[in-house]
């Protein structure tokens, strides 16, 4: 990540003293401009809304000490610290480095990743959305950009996370597969699915990849473990949740592997910052330029 130094210039008008504020290179180190003059509220850098107990003591110190005494919790798993005052920016940054903890970013840049807990925690969660965040943040977090850009993380089809209210979205899945051997015809899968994918016939279970969303409740709910699953990942492109609200559309089959996960990703970001305009989301991006330019450049990446 780039390292971000606040200058302030002073210059003597009269015989005063006044203090030149670079409002512009505040914001891109995560310090926004509040309405009271001289105050700042500063965004930290968290990544899938996880935090040490650490991080936790240097927040709460910083904010006693510098700011109001409270924090604010953001819509996107962050945390932000109020009404710090300019005079006082680099003793903030140096006082939350000794709890581990960053400054965020704002602007026309890859934003912090929001995930949720997935299967580390979570018994529904297919893949470990932690370390997907985690490696997508040391990838791409404060990259320069033509606008804002977001990623979400979340393990399963109950969507926590949301995933497709982002420029990008991963959706943890299972690639499952079935074992007949295993198979006691029981019902309890075709009950749990939800999509009505599966049916059992006589000795036989058909299941109807049309319907399937790779939830994962069929290999979670076997007693037998005749159900089994790998996981994988599905891949949102263009959501936005904001002035305007449009749902990211999944236009790739199932992602298998990590490798092939990122060389997507890498794609997509490498789209927008060819084709984007200054102030242009990337949905717009890919409306303008064309879902099937986009199709064929994260197909390409798909196929590797």
């Amino acid at each position: 990540m780039e390292k971000f130094r606040i200058h302030l210039n002073h210059i003597e008008i009269k015989g005063e003293i006044i203090v030149a504020i670079d409002y512009s290179a505040l914001k891109k180190g995560g310090f926004m401009r509040q309405k009271q003059k001289g105050r700042f509220s500063l965004r930290l850098q968290v990544v899938g809304g996880t935090l040490t107990s650490e991080n936790l003591q240097a927040i709460y110190k910083v904010a006693d000490k510098f700011g109001k005494g409270y924090v604010h919790l953001t819509s996107r798993q962050g945390v932000e610290i109020p009404y710090i005052r300019v005079e006082d920016i680099e003793e903030v940054k140096e006082e939350l480095a000794k709890g581990g903890c960053k400054p965020g970013v704002c602007g026309p840049r890859v934003r912090t990743v929001t995930a949720c807990q997935g299967d580390t925690v979570c018994p529904s969660g297919n893949i470990d959305c932690y370390k997907i965040a985690t490696e997508l943040d040391q990838r791409y977090y404060a990259r320069e950009l033509p606008h804002k850009f977001k990623f979400g993380v979340t393990g399963c089809q109950n969507n926590c996370l949301k995933a497709e209210e982002n420029d990008v979205g991963v959706k943890g899945a299972l690639d499952i597969k079935w074992n007949k051997e295993n198979c006691t015809f029981c019902g309890v899968c075709e009950k749990a699915c939800r999509v009505e994918a599966i049916k059992i016939e006589g000795d036989n279970i058909l299941l109807d990849e049309s319907k399937c969303n790779y939830c994962g409740r069929c290999a979670k709910s076997c007693p037998t473990e005749a159900w089994a699953g790998d996981g994988a990942y599905i891949v949102s492109f263009g959501g936005l949740f904001g002035n305007t609200i449009n749902k990211g559309s999944s236009i790739l089959p199932l992602i298998k592997s990590e490798e092939q996960l990122y060389r997507v990703t890498d794609a997509a970001i490498q789209f927008f910052n060819d084709n984007g305009k200054p102030s242009e989301r990337f949905k717009f991006t890919i409306d303008r330029v064309g879902w099937d330019a986009l199709q064929k450049v994260v197909e390409e990446a798909y196929n590797g």
